[in-house]
């Protein structure tokens, strides 16, 4: 065989192979322009056609085209008569074409027109949305479309679960799906099958079983059948509360880890140099828009930024923290009426100089996507990655600072100042020295403390004073200069606050935490974990 021979039957198996392939792409094109034509005609029988004619082709742009029918964002140009996404339907907003996805801008309203849909269409649209979700080859989509359905069980789409049903492979879906089953049989079961399904339903805390066994109770003329649905329901409401319960003292731990941050950088500087500083807050506050600047610098880079900028923020409120010691607080030890007017009066300086930089506007700090969403556990708790994320964060700090002061010759000196100043200095401790850093350590944790509150809240000039009494609150009920009391206090204080919100309201809350922590201060001065040593006694 010559080589041209064998390059000419090389390329007949080539073209071979790429004829389906051709074909294919033809028939998709097809579909799709004769689909369009169809949408884009006034008759919602041709629309029902089109619809279909998608579906029965699973052309690949079919979900794409229903969600978008259902959420009324389809439109037609009258121009070049092509299908397009439109979001905002308003001069100067983006249109983007389905079929390439080219992107223009809408000049005149009236060049694009909405296709819209009558009731029957919906129907039709919800019907092959379920198909084409139940048939779907990833998990979480099956799931989700069973779960849509659960709140619209008739006697097609009970059919349609039935099959799928039957076909379906992983046990969690088919868990879901046997809800939605019995859900659907429910309504007008004979009394056996009614009891099967109450049965399966009392297992599930999805809202829709709950509905349905409610529906059922006040409906059905039985009395044993009325009694076993209030008894299913008794028993959902029950698991539902204890769910609840641990979903509260999740948020409970998050606000605790807050006060914690918020609250250890000032145990530090309390307990060692007993100074009453008012601008801790403020501190905080510049840890959260050195937050924000990083952000600005690094705009296409939102989840590095955020690790960036701890480092950053712990530099920046370390420095104005020492500035602020070495300037104004080392004249004033011994005075805490003074320091405590010193430090208000930086506050308002502080302020005055981020209204001045930044203007008085809050500043929003983008959340990064590794940080955003929630893990869902059950139907009924969800806990917020964020949250979790603030939570770790927080031990991460705790633990690192402990360290800090328990392995470290710093730590050893300032553990040894803050228990006896004047033993310290007679072996040979420098304690100004010692005072200067640990309070550029207590501002450097407080601009950390800065960062996890950038994303839970807009930064602005205020917000340091939200944090400062609560920071003393954790400070003196868990014991001043003690790092296990501020954990201890600030997670008790967060969980107290969101066991009472519920019935006694944020601000009430707030007043009864605080009306607490004045009568056990009564009973017991020193804290949950008062420090020892002879400065402590004294």
């Amino acid at each position: 065989m010559t080589v041209r021979t064998f390059g000419a039957l090389c390329l007949l198996s080539l073209l071979l192979l790429l004829a389906p392939l051709r074909a294919m792409a033809a028939s998709e094109e097809e579909v799709y322009s004769q689909a369009a034509e169809l949408l884009m005609s006034r008759g919602f029988d041709e629309k029902g056609q089109a619809i279909q004619l998608l579906a029965e082709n699973d052309h690949p742009q079919t979900p794409q085209i229903l969600t978008l029918l259902m959420d009324s964002r389809l439109y037609y140009n009258k121009d070049d008569d092509r299908l397009y996404q439109i979001d905002d339907y308003d001069r100067g907003k983006p249109a983007i074409s389905i079929a390439s996805g080219d992107q223009i801008v809408i000049e005149k309203k009236r060049d694009f027109k909405k296709i819209t849909l009558n009731n029957q269409l919906r129907s039709q649209v919800r019907q092959i949305q379920a198909e084409l979700g139940l048939k779907a080859a990833d998990l979480s989509r099956r799931l989700a479309a069973v779960r849509a359905m659960l709140g619209s069980m008739d006697s097609e789409t009970l059919s349609l679960m039935r099959k799928a049903y039957a076909e379906e492979q992983s046990a969690a879906v088919r868990d879901v799906m046997q809800i939605a089953i019995a859900i659907g049989e429910l309504p007008g079961a004979d009394e056996a099958r009614a009891r099967d399904a109450i049965d399966t339903l009392a297992g599930s805390l999805e809202p829709d079983a709950r509905n349905a066994l409610s529906q059922y109770a006040a409906a059905t003329d039985s009395k044993s059948l009325k009694s076993a649905a209030e008894k299913a329901l008794a028993d959902i409401e029950q698991r539902a509360s204890f769910y609840g319960g641990i979903e509260t003292l999740y948020f409970g731990l998050s606000l605790g880890s807050v006060l914690v941050l918020a609250g250890i950088g000032l145990a530090i500087t309390f307990g060692v140099m007993g100074v009453i500083n008012m601008a801790h807050g403020e501190l905080i506050m510049l840890g959260a828009y050195t937050t924000y600047v990083i952000q600005q610098l690094m705009p296409n880079h939102i989840g590095i930024s955020i690790i960036v900028a701890i480092p950053c923020a712990f530099l920046v409120s370390a420095l104005v923290g020492i500035a602020i010691e070495r300037g104004v607080i080392r004249f004033l030890y011994g005075r805490p009426l003074e320091t405590l007017l010193a430090t208000f009066g930086i506050s308002l300086v502080l302020q005055q100089a981020v209204r001045t930089i930044f203007s008085p506007l809050n500043r929003s700090v983008e959340t990064p996507e590794w940080m955003s969403g929630l893990i869902e556990i059950n139907p009924v708790l969800s806990l917020t990655t964020s949250r979790l994320y603030i939570i770790v964060f927080c031990l991460m700090v705790f633990f690192a600072l402990l360290l800090v002061l328990k392995r470290t010759s710093l730590g050893l000196q300032v553990r040894a100042v803050s228990q006896n100043r004047a033993m310290a200095r007679a072996m040979g401790v420098r304690s100004e020295w010692v005072d200067a850093l640990t309070f550029g350590l207590g501002s450097g944790v407080a601009g950390v403390a800065g960062v996890a509150l950038s994303q839970l809240t807009n930064v602005g000039p205020n917000l340091g004073q939200s944090y400062i009494i609560d920071s003393f609150m954790v400070v003196v009920f868990g014991g001043v200069g003690n790092l296990w009391g501020t954990l201890v206090a600030g997670l008790s204080l967060g969980v107290a606050n969101k066991v009472l919100e519920p019935w006694a309201g944020a601000v009430l809350a707030k007043i009864l935490v605080l009306v607490f922590i004045i009568l056990f201060i009564q009973k017991r001065p020193r804290g949950l974990f008062p420090q020892r040593g002879r400065a402590a006694e004294g």
